[in-house]
C-alpha cells in the first residue's frame, strides 16, 4: 500500500511542540547509548517535573512540582521520545537527502545500504533539534503548521519535499522503506532469512515489519488461580486502562501505573511480555518435578513456572548477577512461592547439582533463556536496535553455545532442554539449536518456533525443546 502523510496512524502531535520535550532531548543526546531509554525517562522525567520553568508570559521561573507532571503527560513525553529513537536513522536520512537537493535542486540517486554502512548514531548531533523535531513529526503524521516548526525558515519546503517523496512511493524500494519503518538498510537480508526460515508470507512479513513502527501493550500474567475478568475491573478501578482479551489475558495501554495496584503488590500479578509468557508455558512442568532456570535475571519466567509447580518439587534458578537474583528473591516471596532456590551461576562450567537433584540424576527440566541481542523488544525498547552490532552478535553467539554446553549435562535421561531468546535472529536460533544437536546426539529436537510478533501483538521470542533419549 502505498505511504503518504495522510494515512498515517493518528497521533495527538501537541506534544511535540512542549518546551519540556527539546529539553529533554537535549540532555539524552550526551548519554545516548550508554544506558536504556526507559531507565533514563524515570529519573530525568522526575527530574523535569521539578525543575523551573520559564513561562513566556511572565518569563519567572516557577518551580513545578512533579504531581503536576500528569500520568498523561509523563506517557505523551515518554512516547515522543520513543518515537524519536525509533526513527532518529530516518531523520538523518531526510535531513541528508534534503540538504543535497537543497544544493543541487535536483533529487539526487543515493544508494542508501552504502549511506547506512557509513551512518553512526552520533549523527543525530549534527541536525538541530527544530529540524530535527520537524522530520518525527512530519513522520508520524504531522501536517499543521506549529510553534516549533514556525521556527524553521523553511518548514514548508521540507514538508513539500518529503510530501513528493511520498507521492512517488519513494519508500515502498526495500532499503527506503526499512528507513521509513525505523530499521537499517542492512537488516534486510537478516529479515529475508528470518521470512525464509519460519515460512511467512509476504503479508506476514509486512506485518512484522510495520509491528517496528508501534509499541506492544503491557501484558501481565496472573499468578494465582483468579477470575481474569474481575482483576480486570479491579485495575481499571484503580485507575488502569486493562481490557481482557478473551485468549491472551489482561494487557494495559496508558493509565495508572501497574505496579502501584493492590494486585500487583499482593503477588497476585505479575508484569510479563506475552511472549515471555509463552516460552514459560513451555516447561510443561508438573508439580514434584525439578527445573533449573539457568539465566534466571529477575525472575519472570521463573515466577511462571512456580505457579504451576504449587510449591512442589524444586525449583532452582540461578544468574550470574546478584542484584538480578535479590529482585528474584523479593518477587519469589511476594508470589508465595517457597520451593525456589536461587544461586550465582556464571556458564563457565556444569552446574554442582545440588544433592536432591543428584539423587534422580539431574533435572527434569532446564531452560536457557539466553543473553541475546534482545531485537525482539526493538517494538519496546526502540534505542536498543541502534547498539546492534554484527560484532557482539558473534560474542553473543559464543556465550550461548558456552552456556547450552555446561547446562546440558544436567539434563536427566527422559528429561528436556528448552533454549530461548528475545531475538528474531535465525543466528541466535535455530543455527544455534542446530549446532547443539550435532554436538549432542543424545537430544531430539521436539520443536522449535517464533513467538509473539507478527502472530500477537507483543515482543518477538523464539523458543526450542530438545529432550534427551533414555
Amino acid at each position: 500500500m502505498p505511504i503518504s502523510v495522510e494515512n498515517l496512524p493518528d497521533q495527538s502531535l501537541a506534544i511535540y511542540d512542549d518546551s519540556r520535550l527539546i529539553r529533554l532531548w537535549r540532555n539524552w543526546l550526551p548519554v545516548a547509548g550508554t544506558v536504556p531509554l526507559d531507565k533514563w525517562l524515570r529519573h530525568n522525567l522526575r527530574e523535569l517535573a521539578s525543575s523551573p520553568v520559564v513561562t513566556q508570559a511572565t518569563t519567572t521561573k516557577k518551580s513545578k512540582p512533579y504531581a503536576q507532571l500528569s500520568l498523561s503527560d509523563q506517557a505523551d513525553l515518554s512516547q515522543a521520545m520513543n518515537n524519536a529513537l525509533r526513527f532518529q536513522q530516518l531523520a538523518c536520512a531526510l535531513e541528508f537527502f534534503y540538504q543535497a537537493f537543497c544544493r543541487t535542486n535536483d533529487r539526487p540517486d543515493i544508494d542508501w545500504l552504502e549511506w547506512d554502512e557509513h551512518w553512526q548514531v552520533r549523527d543525530v548531533n549534527a541536525l538541530s533539534p527544530t529540524a530535527f523535531w520537524y522530520w518525527i513529526q512530519l513522520r508520524l503524521g504531522g501536517d499543521q503548521p506549529r510553534q516549533n516548526q514556525a521556527q524553521l525558515r523553511d518548514a514548508q519546503e521540507r514538508r513539500d519535499f518529503l510530501k513528493n517523496l511520498l507521492d512517488d512511493n519513494y519508500f515502498s524500494q526495500t532499503h527506503t522503506h526499512f528507513l521509513w519503518i525505523g530499521l537499517r538498510p542492512q537488516w534486510v537480508a537478516l529479515i529475508a532469512e528470518r521470512k525464509n526460515v519460519s515460512q511467512w508470507s509476504d503479508e506476514h512479513t509486512h506485518l512484522f515489519l510495520q509491528q517496528q513502527t508501534t509499541t506492544p501493550p503491557l501484558w501481565l500474567r496472573v499468578q494465582k488461580n483468579e477470575s481474569l475478568a474481575g482483576i480486570c475491573a479491579h485495575l481499571s478501578a484503580q485507575g488502569v486502562n486493562a481490557t481482557l482479551d478473551a485468549q491472551q489475558g489482561i494487557y494495559v495501554r496508558g493509565g495508572a501505573g501497574v505496579n502501584s495496584t493492590d494486585e500487583y503488590k499482593s503477588g497476585l500479578i505479575e508484569i510479563q511480555d506475552l511472549a515471555s509468557q509463552l516460552i514459560a508455558q513451555a516447561i510443561d512442568v508438573k508439580p514434584g518435578q525439578k527445573v533449573w532456570d539457568t539465566c534466571a535475571g529477575a525472575g519472570g519466567k521463573t515466577l511462571a513456572i512456580a505457579a504451576r509447580m504449587n510449591n512442589k518439587g524444586a525449583l532452582i534458578a540461578t544468574d550470574l548477577h546478584e542484584y538480578k537474583l535479590e529482585e528474584l528473591k523479593r518477587r519469589v516471596k511476594r508470589a508465595g512461592a517457597f520451593n525456589v532456590r536461587t544461586f550465582s551461576w556464571n556458564g563457565e562450567a556444569p552446574l554442582r547439582l545440588p544433592k536432591e537433584i543428584a539423587q534422580q540424576q539431574g533435572f527434569d527440566w532446564v531452560l536457557i533463556d539466553a543473553p541475546c541481542s534482545s531485537s525482539g523488544t526493538w517494538r519496546r525498547n526502540p534505542d536498543a536496535r541502534w547498539r546492534f552490532d554484527e560484532a557482539d552478535t558473534q560474542e553473543l553467539i559464543h556465550l550461548q553455545r558456552k552456556i547450552l554446553l555446561n547446562a546440558a549435562p544436567a539434563v536427566r535421561k527422559g528429561g528436556s532442554l528448552v533454549y530461548a531468546t528475545c531475538s528474531w535472529q535465525v543466528s541466535e536460533n535455530e543455527q544455534q539449536v542446530n549446532w547443539f544437536l550435532q554436538q549432542h546426539p543424545q537430544f531430539e529436537l521436539q520443536y522449535q518456533r517464533i513467538l509473539g510478533a507478527p502472530e500477537l501483538d507483543a515482543d518477538t521470542m523464539f523458543v526450542a525443546v530438545v529432550k534427551r533419549k533414555d
